[in-house]
C-alpha cells in the first residue's frame, strides 16, 4: 500500500512480541480536507485532553474513499469500504516504543456490518437488491484471516415479500444479536419498506452461525441504523435498543410510532414488554441519530438538532436506561456537524468516570472529554486540517 513507508510495515511473523505494560495510545482517524482517494490520516497521541494535532505531514494515509475501523485482541483493523469494489482488511500494532505499524493486509469483500465477537471480527455482506443472500464472514482478530463463511438468505429471513438489512451486530452473551430493516431492495426503492412500525432482531448462534429466532415488536421502528449500531448490552447484560423511527416509503418517513428505546432483559430474547423509554417525546420531540453506550446505564445520544428532523445538525444527550431519563449535554458545541464513530469508541476510563468523543463544528475539529455522570463536555484537543472520524484507544 502507498500509505505505508517499508519501516512502518512489517509481516506478522516479524512482529516481536511483548508483554503490554498497561500504555495508552489513542488512534485518531481524520479525512483530510480538499483531497481525494485518501479516505483518513491515522494519527497516534498519548493524551487527547489538550494541545492539537495535524494531519499535515502527520499519520498514515488510508487509500479508498470509505474506511472503517475496530480495535479488538491489540489490534487496530482499517476496513476498506469498496462502494461496490473488492474491500480489504489491514491490520495495525503498536510496537513496545508505542508506533503503529502495519502487520497484515488482505483483499476482502465490502461489508456493512463489522462486530467483535469473541476472538474474532464478523463482518457481514449484504445486497440491498438483486442477490437473497447475505455472506458473513468470521475472522480470526489474531491471525488477521478468515476463519468461516455462512450464507443467509435474507427474503426468508424477512418473510413478508421484502428482505432483511441487517444494521448492525452485537455480541450478546454466547449468541450474535442482529437487528434489521425491512426494505423492498427494488422498485427504485431499495431502502423503502411497507413495514414502517417493526422491529426485529435476528438471534444467531456462534460460531456455526445458524439462525435461533427472530425477536419482534411492534411499539417503535426498526431497531439502528444503516451501518449504526442499534445496540447496547449494560454491565448487567441487559439489552437496550433504540430506533430512529426513521422508516420511509419513497421519499416520505412513514413510521408512526416514536424514536425510543427498548429492552431486552439479561439472558431472554424478548422484548421486555414494561419497559418503554420515549425518547422523542421525553426530548421534545427529537429523533435518535445513533448511540453510543458509556457505562453504569448511561448512554449518549446523538440527536438531531431540530425536532422532527430525520437529517442536519446533531444536538447531544445522555439518557439513563435504566431509571429512563433524558438530559441535553453541557459544554457541547452549539452547532455540531458529525461526531467521531460511535460503534467503535472504547474510550471509557478504567474507573468507567470519563469517555472521549470527536466533534466537528464549522468553527473547528475538537476531542471532547466527556464527564459521565455530570453529562458535562470539556474540549480537549485539537485536530486540524481533518474531519474526525474516529477515536479509539489501544493499551500496550
Amino acid at each position: 500500500m502507498s500509505a505505508c513507508d517499508k519501516e512502518d510495515t512489517l509481516n506478522t511473523e516479524d512482529f516481536q512480541e511483548y508483554e503490554p505494560q498497561g500504555r495508552t495510545k489513542y488512534i485518531i482517524t481524520a479525512t483530510p480536507v480538499g483531497t481525494t482517494g485518501i479516505a483518513d490520516y491515522l494519527l497516534t497521541a498519548d493524551n487527547v485532553s489538550s494541545g492539537s494535532i495535524s494531519t499535515a505531514g502527520n499519520g498514515k494515509e488510508q487509500d479508498g474513499s470509505y474506511r472503517y475501523y475496530l480495535t479488538h485482541k491489540g489490534r487496530f483493523f482499517s476496513l476498506l469500504y469498496g462502494q461496490g469494489n473488492p474491500g480489504d482488511v489491514t491490520t495495525y500494532r503498536l510496537t513496545q516504543e508505542g508506533k503503529l505499524v502495519m502487520t497484515r493486509f488482505f483483499q476482502a469483500e465490502t461489508v456493512q456490518v463489522l462486530a467483535k465477537v469473541q476472538d474474532e471480527l464478523l463482518l457481514m455482506k449484504i445486497p440491498r437488491s438483486g442477490n437473497e443472500n447475505a455472506s458473513f464472514y468470521r475472522i480470526d482478530a489474531l491471525k488477521s484471516r478468515v476463519n468461516g463463511e455462512k450464507q443467509v438468505n435474507i427474503v426468508q429471513l424477512a418473510a413478508n415479500g421484502e428482505r432483511a438489512h441487517f444494521t448492525w451486530a452485537t455480541q450478546v452473551g454466547n449468541k450474535v444479536f442482529a437487528p434489521y430493516m425491512s426494505i423492498k431492495g427494488c422498485c427504485g426503492d431499495a431502502f423503502g419498506t411497507a413495514y414502517p412500525d417493526s422491529s426485529w432482531i435476528a438471534v444467531f448462534s456462534y460460531p456455526d452461525l445458524n439462525l435461533e429466532k427472530v425477536i419482534r415488536d411492534n411499539r417503535t421502528s426498526f431497531i439502528g441504523n444503516y451501518f449504526n449500531n442499534g445496540l447496547a448490552v449494560t454491565e448487567k447484560g441487559d439489552v437496550y435498543a433504540y430506533s430512529p423511527a426513521s422508516a420511509k416509503n419513497g421519499s416520505k418517513y412513514t413510521s408512526t410510532k416514536p424514536s425510543a428505546i427498548v429492552r431486552l432483559l439479561a439472558g431472554t430474547t424478548v422484548f421486555d414488554k414494561s419497559y418503554f423509554f420515549n425518547v422523542q417525546e421525553k426530548s421534545g420531540g427529537h429523533h435518535i441519530s445513533a448511540q453510543m453506550y458509556l457505562a453504569n446505564n448511561k448512554m449518549l445520544l446523538m440527536m438531531y438538532d431540530k425536532p422532527g428532523a430525520f437529517s442536519g445538525n446533531l444536538k447531544l444527550a445522555i439518557a439513563d436506561v435504566a431509571n429512563q431519563t433524558f438530559e441535553w449535554v453541557k459544554g457541547a458545541p452549539a452547532e455540531i456537524i458529525s461526531t467521531s464513530a460511535p460503534y467503535n469508541n472504547n474510550t471509557l476510563s478504567d474507573d468507567g468516570k470519563t469517555a472521549f468523543i470527536g466533534l466537528n463544528t464549522p468553527s473547528g475539529n475538537w476531542i471532547y472529554r466527556i464527564d459521565i455522570a455530570s453529562g458535562t463536555f470539556t474540549p480537549g484537543m485539537k485536530v486540524e486540517g481533518g474531519t474526525i472520524t474516529a477515536i479509539t484507544k489501544m493499551v500496550y
